[in-house]
């Protein structure tokens, strides 16, 4: 696993061995910034299940002026602070060990965020209740994106008052994963 581009380019980031975690793959990854690649330039970063921190690092890599991290693996946030301080990225990181509903009750009312990572296990299909509370928090600038990486097509879980909370900019299944792409409505 590699950072694609910009001034990280083609470094090589370390991920946890085994399988409490599911690196997002490299295709995956460049279709994601593909579909985000005008708008990294000076954004603040949220990656809520970090794991390797490749997702965030790519964004900084690509000009984003800062990213925060957060996994509730100890191992995880071992492995995001050796792959930024590697990656020369480091001073632009805040990383912390927590689960993502501390670290959004944490910022809610306080931060705002360009860009937000969402990435869980597939497994835990909480989703829709990360969306509801980045809502709740105010956590998301006007103008920011929202991907989701997900094991299954319907992000929000039939729930169509969340689901009229966002614009679908983008929707893509990339073997087993889907990537949704969203934007807040403006209130």
């Amino acid at each position: 696993m590699k950072i694609i581009t910009g001034i990280a380019k083609g470094m090589n980031l370390e991920t946890l061995e085994g399988e409490a975690t599911r690196p997002t793959s490299q295709r995956v990854k460049e279709a994601i910034f593909s579909m985000i690649q005008f708008d990294i330039e000076g954004a603040c970063v949220l990656d809520l299940f970090a794991g390797s921190g490749q997702l965030g690092l790519e964004a900084l890599s690509r000009g984003a002026k800062k990213a925060t991290f957060c996994d509730s693996s100890r191992d995880a946030v071992d492995i995001v602070m050796r792959n930024a301080k590697k990656s020369k990225l480091f001073d632009k990181c805040r990383i912390s060990t927590c689960s993502w509903e501390q670290m959004v009750k944490g910022i809610a009312g306080k931060e705002q965020y360009d860009i937000i990572f969402i990435d869980p296990p597939y497994k835990s299909r909480c989703i829709d209740d990360v969306l509801k509370k980045l809502i709740e928090g105010n956590v998301m600038s006007k103008n920011a994106f929202v991907i989701c990486e997900s094991g299954e097509e319907d992000i929000f879980k039939g729930n169509e008052e969340l689901k009229s909370s966002f614009i679908i900019q983008k929707q893509a299944r990339y073997s087993i994963s889907y990537v949704t792409v969203l934007r807040p409505v403006e209130a």
